[in-house]
């Protein structure tokens, strides 16, 4: 069971050594006392907040207490934080900073494991980008795989299909950022025009800018004349 402490918002003196305004006090036999006068006075103050601080300094204190405050409006005590021991507190701050430290460099592992993931991606949306449109630029594809892989965005190279490198998706974010950058479409939205309505407008100016990019079919070959028989002559 623990110690129960109240943190105090009226004007209240210790009853033994008239101390106060007492911001906490324990109430023994409904009569109040200072934290000094409880033996309770060498126990330092943690706020709630951070409950794992909180689980170890109560852990490593041999005596420890849970202040509680009256809420009027709620009608009832709340958990405000604990008095523990100073050097139990120092203790689990060391504990937590060790913990904060060794979740920093986990961090910064997971942040260049993904960038290095996100690397590679981009590079291969872009070679993909390439081969579907050659007749892109270079540069242009890798602006394209940039834009369209940026983890979290919610892009097409985002998506499932995207990452897994799929015909469609990647010819629709080549098709966005054509639409985007090539023609008005952004202008038009702005000026109020529906956005299916700007998109139809504009299919046959990104169509066309598409099928510049795309391989060129190859030439038919005339058919050899058939050899001349002697029936034929």
């Amino acid at each position: 069971m623990s110690l129960v402490v109240f943190e105090s918002g009226k004007q209240i003196h210790c009853a033994e050594c008239r101390q106060g305004p007492l911001r906490h006090l324990v109430r023994e036999a409904a009569v109040p006392r200072c934290l000094d006068c409880a033996d309770l006075g060498h126990l330092v103050y943690l706020p709630r907040g951070d409950a794992t601080l909180t689980r170890r300094s109560r852990e490593a204190s041999s005596l420890s207490a849970v202040v509680v405050r009256f809420n009027r409006r709620r009608r009832r005590y709340e958990r405000r934080g604990i008095l523990v021991e100073e050097a139990a507190l120092a203790r689990a701050e060391r504990a937590c900073l060790a913990d904060a430290e060794a979740r920093a460099r986990r961090r910064e592992r997971d942040r260049l494991r993904r960038a290095a993931e996100d690397t590679r991606f981009t590079a291969a949306f872009a070679a993909e980008i390439v081969r579907l449109f050659p007749g892109c630029p270079a540069d242009r594809a890798v602006a394209i795989a940039t834009h369209a892989s940026v983890r979290g965005s919610g892009r097409v190279g985002r998506s499932a299909a995207g990452r897994a490198l799929d015909e469609r998706a990647v010819s629709y974010a080549v098709r966005a950022a054509v639409r985007h950058t090539d023609t008005e479409y952004d202008a038009l939205l702005m000026a109020g025009v529906p956005r299916f309505a700007a998109r139809a407008r504009l299919a046959a100016r990104i169509d066309a800018v598409l099928d510049g990019w795309r391989p060129v079919p190859p030439a038919r070959r005339p058919r050899p004349p058939l050899p001349e028989t002697e029936e034929a002559v």
